[in-house]
């Protein structure tokens, strides 16, 4: 019993040892991802014919080609969009043609008005990266 507790008491000195050494040498821990700074930026007109088609149809309130899943909540989870509170963003299938299921093309769009959105984002590869939507 004594040499465990000997040998825990040991391993939280030596964890606060090697975070100090980190902290001096200036090398910091990461916690949680980045966040990129800017997300870059396309004109609705750049988008594919069906993205524009997408985005007409949210500001028409729809409907959608996929009722189920078009309007859903969009979680942020990936963290590459601003911060905001869950059910701010909502996303939408952009068709892709020759695909037999939803294809990975999404776009994003934030705002209190589902109809009238605050900000757009688009995906062409599954949330891996976006592009915000500028008219």
């Amino acid at each position: 019993m004594r040499c465990q507790r000997s040998l825990g008491s040991a391993a939280k000195k030596l964890g606060l040892a090697i975070a100090l050494s980190l902290a001096v040498c200036g090398v910091a821990a990461k916690t949680a991802p980045e966040v990129p700074s800017a997300i870059p930026q396309v004109a609705l007109g750049a988008l594919p014919p069906q993205a524009q088609a997408t985005h007409k149809l949210i500001l028409e309130g729809g409907p959608f080609p996929y009722p189920h899943k078009d309007g859903s909540v969009f979680g942020n989870r990936e963290k590459l969009l601003p911060v905001q509170p869950r059910g701010y963003y909502r996303e939408y299938t952009v068709k892709t043609p020759g695909s037999r299921d939803r294809g990975a093309r999404r776009l994003v769009c934030g705002g209190m008005q589902i109809t009238k959105p605050d900000v757009c984002f688009y995906t062409s590869d599954h949330y891996a990266s976006f592009q915000r939507v500028v008219q």
